[in-house]
């Protein structure tokens, strides 16, 4: 890019950054959006503010090309934005994009599925912290942020904060989780995480500032699946599918289930009707028997 064109981006995309933040987007969603932006800048070498409809046409079709439908969406509100709120110009052109309304259904572990994955991973704050995801129902980023304040042993629930869209929520806290979190917790003694990162040695974990790597669970889950020879596409947030469709399956109904997610739509938490018969019943007792019998292996491999 040349320098002229160069400053004039530096100068819209921060343009770009302040209105994102302004509106109080989430941390992933400036991230994304921001991408959308540099990715095209890149695409075509020079500052993306004077586009043709043509221009966009080619971006979109090589992006539909190389990428997700998840992706081209994202750059496609990213854009948008840009448009609307930096240039001030509308992107009426973009319905010729019309992203296909397939959704797949995802594989689902059973409960003896789910205990042998997780003792089969390798290191036991992993498997500690996949046991923590599966009996809440949490996600990936809620699971790692979890701090010991955030842990109500009285009245047996757990507050996960800023989950997606920035909500926090309660979820239930079976006394199993409870006690092999405390039993964790002891293993390291951190002022406030509960899954610190854990390089390097015992007082480098102890004064961690961040939690437990995101691609260092991801990794650890694949490991698992193939160690155990489960051959169904699983990933971290398989756990809390699983969790969801094990509860349906033990008569928590919809609703219940709904909170506890934390979901906006009940569509969203509908899907799991899919994948299995369900019947009305009460939600805790049934968490508890969901994680009663889970026998978590401590000795380190």
């Amino acid at each position: 890019m040349e320098q002229h064109e160069q400053e004039r981006f530096d100068q819209l995309y921060a343009q770009h950054l302040q209105a994102l933040t302004l509106q109080g987007k989430r941390g992933k969603t400036i991230d994304g959006y921001a991408r959308a932006v540099r990715r095209i800048a890149g695409f075509f070498n020079r500052c993306p503010d004077n586009l043709t409809a043509a221009d966009l046409k080619t971006y979109f079709a090589w992006m539909v090309e190389n990428y997700s439908w998840s992706s081209v969406k994202v750059d496609l509100w990213g854009l948008s934005f840009f448009f609307r709120q930096v240039l001030g110009q509308p992107m009426e052109w973009v319905e010729i994009i019309k992203p296909p309304n397939s959704r797949s259904l995802p594989d689902i572990p059973t409960r003896e599925e789910v205990q042998r994955l997780i003792n089969s991973v390798y290191r036991l704050r992993y498997r500690v912290y996949f046991f923590a995801l599966y009996s809440m129902g949490l996600r990936l980023g809620e699971g790692l942020g979890l701090e010991i304040g955030d842990i109500d042993a009285a009245h047996q629930r757990v507050h996960v904060r800023q989950g997606k869209g920035g909500k926090d929520r309660y979820v239930p806290l079976p006394d199993a989780t409870l006690q092999h979190l405390r039993r964790f917790w002891s293993s390291h003694r951190h002022p406030r995480l509960l899954f610190p990162n854990g390089n390097g040695n015992e007082a480098s974990v102890r004064t961690a500032t961040s939690p437990m790597d995101r691609g260092g669970v991801q990794a650890a889950i694949k490991a698992a699946r193939i160690s155990c020879g489960i051959h169904k596409h699983l990933t971290v947030h398989s756990l809390r599918h699983a969790y969801a469709t094990h509860l349906l399956e033990l008569g928590v109904d919809l609703r219940s289930i709904q909170v506890v997610l934390g979901h906006q739509k009940p569509e969203t938490t509908a899907r799991y009707a899919h994948l299995t018969e369900v019947n009305r019943q009460q939600a805790r007792d049934r968490i508890e028997d969901l994680v009663a019998g889970f026998a978590l292996r401590w000795e380190e491999i």
